[in-house]
């Protein structure tokens, strides 16, 4: 054989070739790569890419070992194909082999590192390469891989993958050879959805690993919560290549920026979910976030080594599978004697034990030698990796379209044909895409105990099948990382989502054979007590924007977030139409206590137990009992002097009208009804009409006889006792006659009035159950009363000089200016509480005192005298002699006349003069008195 030589390849082929391969070499330095790859020789070739390593930190590509999802992953690649090369049935004659490489959990070096499965793939054109010596170019032909397995990462397509979940892989437009036994992150998002809705929680965040299985994990999650609606994203963070500590740290500090958004979606790989649980726990808030993990979470311990306190309460998801028993047998039994086919077994070896193989080992933080008698499970902790199952489902597909493809390909021909060497890759993949089988073989018991194996045989021998694009059905295992009573936290399944979400649904199962009338109250979230979350908490903790409203509040939605309102309370008499509106109550209605709905307002009318009742009333009945004993005096001493001499006639008159004004009392304080609004619209105004009336008639009559008798001797007209009742009479009438007009034009009625006592505060407000009058009409009734009252007034004080000796001027005189004080005070108050919600109380109150003082005023002043004079007295009621017309008006002219001298005669001389001068009375001394 010649000597080997330089060759340069001039094709364009070999120069994309190199030149990728020269990219790679650029960015990943060459010393750093994996040193080694499995290889086991077969007719056929698999490939398999595993994250054996983690992803290396200070730009080195790989990192320390990772146990489970590097070597269980591998380890399970190699029982499968040890498992169908053993079995005559499937690919009889046909042994397959393998090529497993080490992606370093990195996308760029798994680019690299798959480069080596597609260099058979390319025609070598020799035509323009020669050596140095002369010799033509010897190649040595790589193994034709007719299929992947792997990766863990979706950046990369693979003609059959058990970990690659992307949304982005189901696009057969880009990744045309791509197909896996796991469904994608989109059905993964869905499921989350369905999760946090259950939970109530509707304000969250997200955190992404840089790349495509993150990105696009969180991208299908915020778009399938926006079209269920009630989920709103507080903040999508990602984390880049390559974080430091200073990443995570900020990302948690932006996660606190939103204090109420606890939930927290993670797609991330398990470098960056150990990152931010690590960040969680330097920042002092351990019990805080509410992890909601996908798959590459999952139940794996290696995330959350020795950060159990921070991951407590964590929600999970995994894709639905089994504990395959034999893989079990066959992991624990591999040892360093019978496993040298795995190149990184050694370093698995020292990991697992933590122990040395060699001095030149790379463990340095152990003193202790491997003796290479260890055993997996029995000197070690182990638990099969939740991946296992799919990888295993993965060769088997790969397997099973191979063996469909030589039965069509070389019915008769045993082994590997050229028909079938010669096919391309789309044939087959025609035929993975069409591959069904069951798993119940290999899936021999359910890792989550007997009653799963009921649930879903999708976990224990349900058909692996593929849909036009290429994925799995979506079947899902929940778990939540919950404290036991050992103290010790671990993994435990709280529910699945097959299509929809089912919290321990193979629990309500049991049940149901149990007691099968029981099923039927137990809800599908019925299990959320199975719950535990962080800090012990009972209830399920709140990750929402806002706080829900209380009873009668209504949201007000933040522009652009629907998750996050202000609650506002439906103040005045609104009540909660809805959550987001407030509707006013009707007029006569009012909200309830707690705004949900109206109510009728109470109706209220003034009480006789009401202290604004009470003192009238009082007030009303001593002046009607004063009133009847004057009338009864006056009617039993009818014909004494003092009753003839003070004008019987109006004074019966007078006496009435007082007894009304106290009666009118009981008529406002009497419960509305139509008869009630009718004698008030009659004896409001009345009584004072009448008293004021006969006042001013009285008044007239003395004013006319003074002011005639200065002029002539003659006798005034209209002073006799029946002209003065028919005076009286026609002032009575025109008060009258108003008040039937007012009953003609608006028939009396009881009304609700709700403004008078509708009060800032629902709850006090009252309505008002009173007549229909108006504060109007009722000055317009008492206007004509106090026109006479104005008018008596008038006389009185043009009367006011006449000699008390003659007349009753000056009593009446007091009793009109104590009256129209009396009112003068009314009318203020009366308008002034217009607008109070104590209205009817003030103004009725107000109304009937000031009828009972003015009445009191005139019962007292005028009456009680002659009273007190014909009771105490009466040997001053006696008939005096009677004076003539001549003599009563000679005293009154001479009584002006001296009275406009005042400055020349003290007080009193005046009446002496009159008395004494023979004059001005013929009478003698003796017979001088007032009659």
């Amino acid at each position: 054989m010649a000597r080997p030589g330089l060759c340069v390849k001039l094709g364009s082929v070999w120069r994309v070739f190199w030149l990728m391969r020269t990219v790679v070499d650029f960015a990943l330095p060459q010393e750093t790569y994996a040193p080694h790859s499995i290889r086991t020789e077969g007719h056929l070739t698999l490939g398999g890419l595993f994250p054996v390593h983690a992803r290396g930190a200070d730009g080195t590509p790989c990192g320390d070992l990772k146990k489970e999802n590097g070597i269980q992953r591998l380890e399970a690649m190699m029982y499968a194909l040890d498992q169908i090369n053993q079995d005559e049935q499937l690919l009889p004659n046909i042994t397959l082999g393998a090529r497993v490489l080490d992606t370093c959990s990195r996308d760029t070096y798994a680019l690299e590192q798959s480069l080596t499965f597609v260099q058979a793939l390319i025609t070598k054109d020799t035509s323009d390469v020669r050596c140095t010596n002369g010799e033509p170019p010897v190649f040595v032909k790589p193994e034709k891989v007719v299929g992947v397995i792997g990766a863990s990462t979706s950046s990369i397509p693979q003609i059959s993958s058990y970990a690659s979940t992307a949304p982005e892989l189901s696009d057969d437009r880009r990744y045309d050879f791509f197909s896996r036994v796991v469904p994608p992150d989109s059905i993964q998002a869905q499921a989350m959805v369905d999760i946090i809705r259950a939970l109530g929680w509707m304000y969250v965040s997200t955190i992404a690993s840089e790349g495509s299985y993150g990105e696009k994990g969180v991208e299908a999650f915020t778009q399938l919560s926006k079209e269920a609606g009630g989920i709103c994203i507080a903040q999508s963070l990602k984390i880049p290549n390559n974080p430091k500590l200073e990443d995570y740290d900020k990302a948690i500090q932006q996660l606190l920026e939103t204090q109420h958004s606890r939930a927290v979606i993670i797609f991330a790989n398990e470098e960056d979910i150990r990152g931010v649980l690590n960040a969680t726990k330097r920042a002092n808030q351990v019990g805080h976030f509410l992890w909601i993990g996908s798959d590459s979470w999952g139940a794996k311990s290696s995330p959350i080594h020795q950060l159990e306190d921070v991951a407590v309460g964590a929600v999970t998801i995994l894709p639905k599978r089994s504990s395959i028993e034999g893989f079990d047998e066959y992991f624990t039994a591999l040892t360093l004697e019978n496993n040298r086919r795995n190149v990184w077994f050694a370093e698995f070896w020292e990991e697992n034990f933590d122990c040395r193989l060699l001095s030149a080992s790379k463990r340095e933080d152990t003193s202790r030698k491997c003796t290479g008698q260890e055993r997996i499970g029995i000197d070690s902790k182990y638990e099969q990796e939740g991946k296992v199952q799919f990888v295993i489902d993965a060769v088997y597909a790969m397997a099973h379209a191979l063996h469909n493809m030589q039965r069509d390909l070389c019915p008769d021909h045993p082994g590997v044909c050229p028909q079938m060497e010669s096919a391309e890759g789309k044939t087959l993949l025609k035929y993975i895409r069409n591959t069904s089988f069951n798993g119940e073989q290999l899936h021999t018991e359910s890792r989550w105990g007997p009653y799963d194996a009921l649930a879903d045989l999708s976990s224990a021998g349900t058909s692996v099948v593929f849909n036009k694009n290429g994925d799995a059905p979506g079947r899902y295992d929940l778990f939540q990382f919950q404290m036991t009573n050992s103290s010790i936290p671990e993994y435990k399944v709280v529910g699945q989502w097959v299509e929809t979400l089912q919290l321990r649904w193979y629990l309500r199962l049991i049940t149901l054979l149990l007691t099968p009338l029981f099923l039927c109250c137990v809800s599908p979230l019925a299990q959320l007590e199975e719950l535990q979350w962080p800090d012990g908490e009972q209830e399920v903790p709140i990750s929402v924007c806002s706080l829900p409203c209380k009873t009668g509040e209504r949201k007000k939605r933040v522009k652009g977030m629907p998750c996050c309102w202000h609650c506002e309370l439906c103040d005045g008499y609104q009540y909660q139409y809805d959550e987001t509106s407030c509707r006013l109550c009707a007029y006569n209605m009012r909200p309830n206590p707690n705004r949900t709905a109206c109510q009728p307002i109470p109706i209220v009318k003034l009480e006789w137990h009401s202290p604004w009742a009470i003192i009238p009333v009082f007030l009303a009945m001593l002046g009607i009992i004063a009133t009847i004993f004057v009338m009864a005096t006056f009617v039993r001493y009818n014909d004494t002097p003092i009753v003839r001499a003070s004008g019987r006639e109006l004074s019966y008159v007078l006496l009435t009208g007082i007894f009304l004004c106290y009666i009118i009392t009981f008529l406002m304080i009497a419960k509305p009804d139509v008869a009630v609004c009718a004698f008030r619209r009659i004896f409001l105004g009345l009584g004072m009409c009448i008293s004021y009336a006969a006042l001013l008639t009285k008044t007239n009559r003395i004013y006319r006889i003074f002011e005639q008798g200065k002029q002539t001797v003659t006798a005034p007209r209209f002073i006799s006792p029946t002209s003065q009742i028919a005076i009286t009479s026609s002032l009575i009438c025109v008060q009258l006659l108003g008040v039937l007009v007012w009953f003609a034009v608006d028939p009396p009625n009881t009304i609700v009035d709700y403004d008078e006592q509708k009060t800032i505060n629902p709850m006090l407000a009252r309505g008002v159950l009173k007549c229909d009058i108006t504060d109007l009409q009722i000055i317009c009734s008492l206007g004509y009363s106090i026109l006479l009252m104005v008018t008596c007034t008038i006389y009185a004080i043009k009367t006011r000089d006449v000699p008390e000796d003659f007349n009753e001027a000056k009593p009446i005189g007091f009793t009109m200016y104590t009256t129209c004080i009396v009112w003068l005070a009314f009318i203020p108050i009366f308008f002034g509480t217009a607008q109070s919600a104590e209205k009817l109380y003030i103004q009725t109150t107000t109304l009937t005192i000031s009828m009972n003082l003015s009445a009191s005023v005139a019962l007292g002043m005028l009456y009680m005298p002659k009273v007190y004079i014909i009771i105490f007295h009466p040997e001053l009621n006696v008939q005096k002699r009677k004076r003539s017309f001549k003599a009563v008006v000679t005293a009154a002219t001479m009584s002006s006349r001296l009275s406009q001298k005042p400055n020349e005669r003290p007080n009193g001389e005046a009446k002496t003069e009159l008395c004494e001068n023979p004059a001005a009375d013929p009478m003698s001394q003796a017979t001088k008195k007032t009659y």
